[in-house]
């Protein structure tokens, strides 16, 4: 029984004929993304820079323009100050001092005693040095690094070769897209981030196996269709899944950037990017992949045979 009918199941479009345009595309991205980061570069958080978080609630509702006025005249370097949440939550950022971890603790007592009066309450205060920053930032790329590897290798042994190689791609389309959307919008780049990226992976390559699995049916199935005919049936027979799995999935990360502040704002927009970027290239970017890769269908005809001769 069909629940849902949105896209019409006779839906034919012709995404194939469409991948010149989609590569044209892909490309301009990738490079628009390298040149962001190569010439503005990121504005890494102080997860990985360095520096003084604190958090506090405030006895009334929180005067901005005053806390940064009270801030920026302590002499602490760049301070930065936001509300989020509840109007008397507010966030305080201070740059990385210099003087090593002395130098931290007495930036944080400056900055308390410059507070206590309008405080009810220090909720966080964290100090993370440069060498914990550069630590993390090898972290972050290990991490990406062994998840491309991890989901390569997955797909390899669960189909072929070309579908392991055209979802990697696709991921590394993905992610380098997203750096560059923080490198060119100057979005602070932390471990929220990073997280993102790697949900964005997970989300992006859900999407591209459930395609790939019914590219591999139809392989099986239809013995003599035409490549791109075939890769288009099966694009098309996937549409409705692909459509309603991403329009949900952006209207829970939309809820969260207008109503989950400005801790969660980041990560959100980050995924809703992800979700967006991630959905164009398992469609664009994935599948025509393998045919540049040159699939071919004799290893899928051999399977056939085999699970024909042992019925």
């Amino acid at each position: 029984m069909r629940l849902l009918t949105i896209i019409p199941p006779d839906t034919s479009v012709n995404f194939i004929g469409k991948r010149k345009i989609a590569f044209v595309f892909s490309i301009f991205l990738i490079l628009v993304s390298l040149g962001a980061y190569i010439y503005q570069g990121l504005n890494l958080g102080i997860d990985f820079r360095g520096g003084i978080l604190i958090e506090i609630k405030t006895q009334k509702v929180a005067n901005i323009e005053q806390l940064r006025l009270r801030l920026g005249a302590l002499g602490l370097g760049e301070v930065q100050v936001q509300r989020f949440g509840d109007p008397r939550d507010v966030l305080i950022r201070v740059q990385q001092q210099d003087g090593g971890e002395d130098a931290q603790q007495k930036a944080i007592s400056i900055v308390k005693n410059s507070l206590d009066v309008l405080v009810e309450e220090y909720r966080r205060t964290e100090s993370v040095g440069p060498t914990v920053g550069a630590e993390l930032i090898r972290a972050a790329i290990l991490a990406v690094s062994l998840a491309l590897a991890a989901i390569l290798i997955y797909i390899w042994f669960r189909f072929e070769w070309q579908f392991g190689v055209g979802a990697v791609i696709a991921l590394t389309h993905d992610v380098v897209s997203t750096i560059g959307v923080f490198a060119l919008t100057q979005l602070e780049f932390n471990l929220a981030t990073v997280a993102a990226i790697l949900t964005i992976a997970g989300y992006s390559i859900n999407d591209t196996v459930v395609i790939y699995d019914r590219v591999r049916e139809e392989l099986r199935r239809y013995k003599k269709l035409a490549m791109p005919d075939l890769f288009n049936l099966a694009l098309n027979r996937t549409l409705s899944r692909t459509f309603l799995t991403s329009v949900t999935t952006l209207i829970a990360l939309l809820a969260l950037t207008i109503f989950g502040g400005a801790i969660i704002r980041d990560f959100a927009l980050a995924m809703i990017w992800g979700v967006l970027i991630g959905t164009y290239s398992s469609i664009f970017i994935a599948v025509p992949a393998l045919m540049l890769l040159k699939l071919s269908r004799e290893s899928f005809n051999t399977e056939s045979e085999q699970e024909n001769s042992g019925d």
